[in-house]
């Protein structure tokens, strides 16, 4: 059963995440940010994992620390539901394109979090959404669960087609990912021994 569920809890957020990486693809997402929500959406049902997401924070300051502190979460929540990642095939990669958006990702599930985020908003705010909190997203789910990803927009003019290509881009490539490879018998994908 790969299932992760995390309950991370501080002075400026609370917040339970569950995921099942085995899912169709359902989810139930409440952080208090439409937008967000909208792209955490898009995430599991791209990558079919099935995941629920309930988050309070401190949004008369600003989305910040609620949308940082869901990527740590739903990071550990991935690292958790992986274990030793027996089986699995570790890399994924999409070519994403929305409209005038197209976005690549590419990732490996490697236990060495490093993000390259090549990506430029031609706007600040989607809505009420500051643009920016798309990368501190990812940065906070590439630490915290082991990721090592790369996200480059090709070319696009609307930043919500753009945040969403990420999340979509990104959402493939984890489905590949997590996958498991019926050749491998089970055995951890490196030459280490160990992710």
């Amino acid at each position: 059963m790969r299932k992760g569920s995390i309950t991370r809890k501080t002075a400026e957020t609370d917040i339970t995440v569950e995921i099942d990486l085995d899912g169709t693809g359902s989810y139930d997402n409440e952080t208090g940010v439409g937008f967000f929500d909208h792209m955490l959406d898009q995430l599991g049902r791209h990558a079919l994992i099935d995941m629920k997401i309930r988050a309070s924070g401190d949004l008369h300051i600003d989305d910040h620390h609620t949308v940082e502190d869901t990527g740590i979460a739903l990071g550990q929540a991935l690292s958790e539901a992986l274990g030793d990642k027996r089986g699995i095939r570790r890399y994924g990669e999409c070519h994403l394109p929305m409209d005038d958006a197209q976005v690549r990702a590419a990732l490996d599930l490697s236990g060495r979090p490093f993000l390259i985020w090549n990506v430029k908003m031609p706007t600040n705010q989607i809505g009420t959404f500051d643009t920016e909190l798309v990368r501190e997203f990812f940065q906070a789910l590439s630490t915290h669960g082991g990721i090592t990803l790369h996200v480059d927009m090709i070319h696009g003019i609307n930043s919500h087609h753009i945040a969403e290509a990420a999340f979509k881009a990104v959402a493939r490539a984890l489905r590949v990912a997590l996958e498991t490879d019926p050749r491998t018998a089970g055995a951890v994908p490196s030459t280490k021994g160990t992710l």
